[in-house]
């Protein structure tokens, strides 16, 4: 099974950029879908993008599409999601998750089975 460790959150303010990592080990990870999710104080957990690890297909919530970025650096095991003119209401724990494809639900948290412990991203107004 995959793991996965999630890094680069912290304090910025509305309008700036931050770039979250996700390392991954654990095995191969030929054909697994790649997810990033956040939930904000009192809501549920909401899906942002996915990309497959191996022909790097994207897909993205509508809401955020063209202000987040999902990547991946197939030689450091590493998948990034570039978040630009962050706004106070993206202030959430942003979490990544792996799962085998093929998953019938992209947006579907359900359907990862492996998840790291989250990296808080505050944006101040």
């Amino acid at each position: 099974q995959v793991q996965v460790v999630e890094s680069g959150g912290g304090l910025v303010q509305a309008g700036g950029s931050l770039r979250l990592s996700c390392a991954a080990s654990g095995r191969t990870f030929s054909n697994y879908a790649m997810g990033w999710f956040r939930r904000a104080p009192g809501k549920e957990r909401e899906f942002l993008a996915v990309i497959n690890w191996s022909n790097g297909k994207t897909f993205y919530k509508n809401s955020v599409k063209g202000r987040f970025i999902i990547s991946r650096d197939n030689a450091k095991n590493t998948v990034y999601l570039q978040m630009n003119n962050l706004k106070p209401e993206d202030t959430a724990v942003y979490y990544c998750a792996a799962e085998l494809e093929p998953l019938s639900d992209y947006s579907d948290h359900e359907q990862y089975s492996s998840w790291g412990q989250g990296t808080q991203v505050t944006v101040s107004s």
